[in-house]
């Protein structure tokens, strides 16, 4: 009975071992999806304002600035 007993504590341990390792790895790997989502996040943000801020030069540019007319001196 006692060698039943060492064994199974033996093999209760090496399976809390792998467990454990099992879970510090999956915690690492959510928070690298988590970090790789957010930089997917602001990446997208970040391309959205540039197109908005090109499409805007972009219809400045294209719309002419009106030079103002210049006045003639009278000839005296």
């Amino acid at each position: 009975m006692s060698k039943q007993s060492t064994q199974r504590i033996t093999a209760e341990n090496n399976f809390m071992k792998t467990q454990t390792q099992s879970l510090a790895r999956n915690r690492i790997t959510s928070e690298f999806d988590s970090i790789a989502h957010q930089r997917d996040v602001n990446m997208a943000r970040q391309r959205q304002q540039r197109l908005e801020k090109e499409a805007a030069e972009r219809q400045a540019a294209a719309v002419p600035v009106p030079v103002p007319k210049r006045r003639k001196k009278p000839v005296l």
